[in-house]
């Protein structure tokens, strides 16, 4: 479940300046992967040195159609923040 534990990127206003001032990237990733998972997956992903990994679960939303009222998934977000001196160059750009 490695490389599985990571889904996807965030690229938000707020990540951005985690990204600037802390040298932490927050990705979406599986609701069932632990911290120790997420480290290894950024690890042998992106070949860098993480530091400290913070999770959350992040509450699904209300939806409605017509007059039916549903709710869109819940879903995990970690903050990882990287040794000093390493970066993910893939996010340099953005």
């Amino acid at each position: 479940m490695d490389k599985m534990a990571l889904q996807l990127h965030l690229t938000t206003e707020k990540s951005m300046g985690l990204k600037e001032a802390n040298n932490a990237y927050v990705f979406r990733v599986d609701r069932h992967a632990g911290k120790n998972e997420i480290r290894g997956a950024v690890e042998s992903a992106f070949n860098v040195k993480v530091d400290s990994v913070r999770t959350m679960i992040m509450p699904g939303k209300s939806k409605r159609l017509r007059w039916r009222i549903g709710h869109t998934p819940r879903w995990k977000k970690a903050i990882v923040t990287l040794e000093k001196g390493q970066v993910i160059s893939d996010f340099e750009n953005i």
